[in-house]
């Protein structure tokens, strides 16, 4: 059940990223400034800090829930569902868990186009993947005696996957089908002839 503070909490939310993404839009992500955001908004410094921990939180929002949802979510798929279908199940849910399609494409541009967002994005990223190996390494079955780099190369090729499609969905300011380019993508990199 929500509660009426969790409703609050959610509207605040949205307000604080509605005012920081067309701050952004208008001026650009390095040139706004915390205070900018939260003067517009109408609440502090700290208040904002409160709902966001960083500037790029605002961007990326909160990376660790999201990872841990997406580790939840592969671990969570029926064991006959292959390592690959695992994860990409788990970034579907991940793609709109905190934002409507249109918001995330909007911050999926500001990401690719902002080099510290990006390497913010980066980052983060490889922590999830750190953390996806052990799961999709149980999936895979008993590992080889040596150390078995299945897990991590199909781990490593799902996300470039994700990253390239959800670039090229970014780019075609979301006309093409980001599920439809991540098949593509992953159909290019595990087709053998």
């Amino acid at each position: 059940m929500t509660t009426l503070w969790d409703r609050s909490r959610q509207v605040a939310v949205r307000e604080i990223l509605d005012t920081a993404v067309r701050l952004f839009a208008e001026q650009g992500y390095e040139q706004t400034t915390i205070a900018q955001i939260a003067r517009e908004a109408g609440i502090s410094q700290r208040s904002l800090f409160r709902y966001f921990g960083t500037k790029e939180d605002l961007v990326c929002g909160d990376q660790d829930a999201l990872g841990e949802l997406l580790k939840r979510t592969v671990e969570q798929q029926p064991a006959d569902v292959s390592p690959w279908d695992a994860l990409r199940a788990g970034f579907e849910v991940v793609l709109t868990a905190n934002h409507t399609p249109e918001r995330a494409l909007e911050l999926s541009r500001l990401i690719f186009e902002t080099p510290s967002l990006r390497a913010r994005y980066i980052e983060k990223r490889l922590r999830w993947q750190a953390e996806l190996i052990p799961v999709v390494q149980v999936r895979l079955g008993p590992a080889a005696p040596a150390p078995d780099p299945r897990a991590r190369a199909i781990v490593a090729t799902v996300f470039a996957c994700v990253d390239t499609a959800t670039e090229l969905w970014a780019a075609s300011e979301g006309r093409l089908d980001l599920a439809d380019l991540y098949d593509q993508c992953l159909a290019a990199v595990r087709d053998r002839d």
